[in-house]
């Protein structure tokens, strides 16, 4: 089934008051898969993917296989035993879901990792290639710092699964202002630990990926496009387009765009921007290689 929604919309637009998600059926009444909507992307996918792996899987009921392909994904990721909790999403439903991952036909599965968005396929595949792509997901978060495991859904951890590791105890306020939505308090809440641990690695990728958060909330980015394209010049409409088209997946189109207003500007305009991009590059994760690309186009653009 192939649909069409011109645009893609922020995925922090999707943020609104949390929903309790449905749970998918699995044995012993337990599974790592629940069903959710526009009012629980935020806290059971967005937020769960800062924690563990989360994998989206987009279907439609009025898809043939659709039901076929659910039933085998769910049972795909509840043999990684928490490694990746499956959220799975009725486009008929929630189109807005689909319309930020420029999603263009379903089924269609893609993974987030700290709240980044990886797609992973189109169209129904078989078990065989679906732990591969599974493993390789699985094997990225892990070298971003992201280990944690999910609980299931309607029954008990198994006893054999191991403790979970506690959270820093350094972010409990930052967090708590975070589940909060209170973007405000926690970037402040980060940047006194960037104080306290100038060279703390998660720091800064907290830092960072909480302040573009706080940029998106709220934006329309088909408002923010025409903005931008009615001023070429203007930075902080230019800045505001590259933050959604990251948070929409578009990574590249992003760094293209401020690399390429980096060429055009100077002074203090130009040093926000680099600044800009530096920190999308935290956010993304320096070893992406578009991240990794953009970084000696950057290079270049500024010498």
């Amino acid at each position: 089934m192939t649909f069409s929604r011109p645009g893609a919309i922020d995925l922090s637009a999707l943020k609104q008051p949390a929903a309790r998600p449905t749970p998918a059926p699995g044995p012993g009444g337990g599974s790592y898969a629940v069903d959710i909507d526009e009012t629980t992307f935020q806290t059971v996918a967005l937020e769960g993917s800062m924690s563990y792996v989360v994998v989206l899987g987009l279907w439609s009921s009025r898809a043939p296989q659709g039901a076929a392909f659910n039933d085998t994904l769910g049972s795909v990721v509840d043999s990684y035993a928490g490694q990746i909790m499956l959220a799975r999403v009725d486009v008929d439903a929630s189109p807005q879901i689909a319309q930020a991952l420029n999603v263009q036909g379903v089924p269609y599965v893609a993974g987030l990792v700290k709240g980044q968005p990886v797609p992973l396929f189109q169209g129904t595949v078989d078990e065989t290639e679906m732990r591969r792509y599974f493993d390789e997901l699985v094997r990225i978060a892990a070298e971003n710092g992201l280990t944690g495991r999910a609980q299931p859904v309607g029954g008990a951890p198994a006893a054999s699964e191991p403790a979970e590791e506690p959270e820093d105890p350094r972010f409990a306020a930052a967090e708590e202002a975070f589940m909060a939505s209170d973007f405000e308090t926690a970037v402040a809440e980060y940047e006194k630990l960037r104080v306290q641990y100038p060279a703390d690695v998660e720091v800064a990728e907290r830092l960072a990926r909480v302040k573009w958060l706080s940029r998106t909330k709220g934006a329309d980015l088909q408002a923010a496009r025409r903005a931008a394209a009615d001023d070429p010049d203007d930075v902080p409409a230019q800045m505001l387009v590259a933050d959604l088209d990251i948070s929409g997946g578009n990574v590249e189109d992003a760094f293209l765009r401020l690399i390429d207003l980096v060429k055009r500007t100077s002074g203090d305009e130009r040093e926000a921007i680099r600044e800009r991009l530096l920190e999308l590059f935290t956010v993304v994760g320096i070893a992406d290689p578009v991240v990794m690309s953009a970084r000696r186009s950057l290079a270049t653009a500024l010498f």
